[in-house]
């Protein structure tokens, strides 16, 4: 990656930042900061932020101004996305956050080393790049996304390998949720360890 991002974490190339309602996962409902972080190598072919791949689209912005954003608004929860964040160090962004007395959260697909200082770790993981069994063991939230009916088996491979008080969930791959969805409700009331997660921002027509 040509994007010359300093390696302590104190410059991070930023996509977008925005104030919104988690639409999915544990978390669902809460308002949060949202920063998308560019840059990503897993190539997900239903990924619904293809943008976010090239790192180099999207400006190095200092870490502490981000921080300076996120301090602003009443939910003290930042949700730190992409893209793939974790190729970036996030110990530097994580500690300034939590430093405000803003929680830290991460969505990652856990294909790179966890950085950071987290309050909730959200693993969402991808067959393109399976993630780090180190990772694994970590997860407050393990969210497969399915799109065909062998992703329950890829579900099932990771969840017996999370920690016991892992939450797990099934979501519905936006564009195939009408053909997946009753089979995730088969699923889940079979497999009652497992719950369902909706992108409930997409209903709600919020970003």
């Amino acid at each position: 990656m040509s994007v010359q991002v300093p390696e302590d974490g104190t410059l991070l190339p930023l996509m977008e930042e925005f104030y919104t309602i988690q639409g999915e996962g544990f978390n669902t409902g809460k308002a949060a900061y949202f920063i998308r972080l560019g840059g990503c190598d897993v190539g997900c072919h239903w990924c619904d932020v293809k943008e976010s791949w090239d790192a180099e689209l999207h400006p190095l912005t200092k870490a502490d101004v981000i921080v300076d954003h996120a301090s602003q608004y009443p939910s003290k929860a930042v949700v730190v996305t992409g893209g793939e964040p974790l190729i970036y160090n996030l110990e530097y962004l994580t500690k300034e956050l939590q430093n405000k007395g803003i929680k830290t959260f991460i969505e990652t697909s856990g294909a790179y080393p966890l950085s950071g200082s987290w309050d909730w770790v959200c693993l969402s993981p991808k067959k393109f790049k399976a993630p780090r069994p180190d990772i694994l063991p970590l997860a407050d939230e393990l969210k497969v996304i399915v799109f065909n009916k062998s992703d329950f088996e890829w579900a099932e491979q990771h969840a017996a390998n999370v920690s016991a008080n892992c939450k797990l969930y099934l979501q519905p791959e936006w564009s195939k949720a009408k053909e997946m969805i009753p089979l995730i409700v088969e699923y889940v009331m079979n497999n009652p360890k497992w719950e369902i997660s909706l992108q409930t921002h997409k209903y709600l027509n919020i970003p």
